[in-house]
């Protein structure tokens, strides 16, 4: 069993007397990858964005070991390089700082003045990041003092960039599929590639051919000889690719933003996995009349385990859908609900998005009501909302409740009444026809996911990590399952980063969703491990 985030065992550590708990897919050992290079040691280093945290992978036996643990000074880290002394520098995108890290694992603030900073390289002693927005700049950083120089801005989001064997710094325009390259003393920028697809890194093999990541769903990887401007192009199919290094030998080893893992890369596209790719979250979890289990994970729609086929995370991924978080089924479609303030219905036959609504407060739970429409828990605005659909395509958004402190989930039962979780209250509410809330059961820690079984109310309280479970008839209240794998480790805490950076997309919050299944089973997102639980009733119940 490969070993948890969450429990260094790997073993499930959840204990229930009255449900058999079974995982639909393995525990997630690299929680995300994003910038990865080879440090001073031979191994590959993680910069683990959605984690918190660093990883080191020795690439032969793909084992992995903490470095930056996530309850250190760095919230986010996106990418990675190591200066010529053996220090790490550290791009931290939520809170927009860069970091040193000494070869004696002392850290010291470099920069606060950079925003949203993403590429990071070093040139011997030199220091440069970019910034992942529009009109980003590329800078040089002095980690011993002095102010930052702008090499150049209008960069369409920046992002991986390296050294080429010419001098000049090489980097992406995400928006626009171009590669630009510039003096690192500054100078006039130059476009030297056009038409790239998604270019999301650019590096150099050891011969000095550039290698340009797409961060598309096909994993394309462009190849392009710097005198000659001759391109190969081939489809590795690893979705969401994030960044790349190589080794001594010239092997590539390749991240991804979309199911993290590591993955060696050979010129045609053949893949050898090297850390199994996995889960980034999961947020919200639901499941079709037909049994099929959906996954929002931030990046991508996935199913784990049960059908179909999967890789050998053991999930499926369906495809890029950007900032999932909230997930309901309905009758053939999909809704999301988006933190970061939309909520979108997806036909999975058709593979078309519609936009219902934009600009929600972090909307995160979501689900339809009797008659049809969603019913939204906008947590930002302490509200519940309803979303009509109208003849001509457009959508109406009204108030069902207001005044709440953080609502996260949604929940109606067999007569059609309306319940809201809220992790910062402690309780869960029923919502009355005229908006006044009435207190079902309070005193919970932290309730989160929610589900209705018959006349039973299901939440996850990820405070207490453990299931409770409500009557909604008597209104007693028991602990269904402990020790469950949702929120931060055991003894872990941290300062949660900014859902938003410099107008960006920052840090996710966390979310461990619940549903109840067709065949009566509870679906639950061990967020703590990059799980999908199933639990299922033992007899008699």
């Amino acid at each position: 069993m490969r070993p948890s985030r969450f429990d260094d065992t790997g073993n499930t550590p959840s204990t229930s007397g009255r449900w058999d708990l079974r995982r639909l897919n393995p525990p997630n050992r690299l929680w995300g990858s994003n910038g990865v290079t080879f440090g001073p040691d031979g191994r590959l280093y993680v910069a683990q964005f959605l984690a918190g945290q660093i990883s080191a992978v020795d690439t032969a036996t793909g084992d992995v070991d903490v470095v930056v643990p996530l309850d250190g000074p760095v919230q986010a880290p996106d990418d990675l390089a190591f200066g010529a002394d053996g220090s790490m520098y550290i791009a931290d995108l939520t809170p927009g700082r860069v970091w040193r890290r000494s070869p004696q694992g002392a850290y010291s603030l470099v920069s606060d003045q950079v925003q949203v900073p993403n590429g990071i390289t070093c040139v011997g002693d030199r220091l440069f990041v970019n910034e992942m927005k529009m009109n980003g700049r590329l800078l040089e950083l002095f980690p011993d003092g002095g102010d930052p120089v702008v090499l150049t801005d209008g960069l369409a989001l920046g992002n991986a960039m390296q050294l080429g064997p010419d001098g000049c710094l090489y980097y992406p325009h995400m928006i626009g599929n171009q590669v630009w390259r510039i003096p690192p003393d500054g100078g006039t920028p130059e476009l030297f590639a056009e038409e790239v697809d998604d270019p999301v890194a650019v590096r150099f093999d050891k011969g000095g051919v550039l290698v340009v990541l797409s961060r598309g769903p096909a994993g394309i990887v462009t190849r392009i000889d710097l005198a000659t401007g001759a391109r190969s192009v081939v489809a590795s199919g690893v979705l969401g690719l994030d960044n790349a290094a190589f080794d001594a030998e010239n092997r590539m080893y390749v991240s991804s933003f979309g199911s993290g893992g590591v993955t060696e890369m050979r010129e045609d596209g053949r893949t050898r996995e090297i850390v199994p790719r996995g889960l980034s979250g999961p947020f919200g979890v639901t499941v079709d009349l037909q049994g099929t289990v959906y996954a929002a994970d931030h990046y991508r729609l996935a199913s784990p385990g049960d059908s179909g086929e999967h890789d050998s995370s053991g999930v499926i991924t369906h495809e890029l859908q950007p900032f999932v978080h909230g997930i309901t089924a309905d009758d053939g479609l999909l809704h999301f609900a988006s933190e970061y303030g939309d909520v979108r219905t997806y036909d999975p036959v058709h593979r078309t998005t519609r936009v219902r609504v934009q600009g929600l407060n972090e909307p995160t739970g979501i689900e339809r009501a009797p008659d049809g429409a969603l019913v939204v828990a906008e947590s930002g605005a302490g509200r519940v909302v309803r979303i009509d659909g109208r003849i001509d395509g457009t959508d109406t958004v009204t108030v069902l409740a207001e005044g709440l402190r953080h609502p996260v989930d949604i929940a109606f039962d067999a007569e059609g009444r309306c319940y809201v979780s809220d992790d910062e209250l402690g309780a869960v509410l029923r919502i009355d026809d005229d908006g006044e809330t009435v207190t079902v059961a309070d005193g919970l820690g932290a309730p989160q996911g929610l589900a209705v079984r018959g006349d039973e109310l299901f939440t996850v309280d990820v405070e207490h990590r453990c299931l409770r479970a409500v009557s909604l008839t008597t209104g007693e209240t028991r602990i269904d399952a402990e020790n469950l794998a949702v929120g931060l480790p055991p003894g872990i805490t941290r300062t949660e980063p900014a859902l938003f950076a410099a107008g960006m997309p920052g840090s996710p919050h966390p979310f461990a969703g619940l549903a109840a299944a067709p065949d009566g089973s509870l679906l639950l997102s061990a967020n703590g491990e990059g799980s999908v639980l199933r639990l299922s009733a033992r007899a008699p119940f």
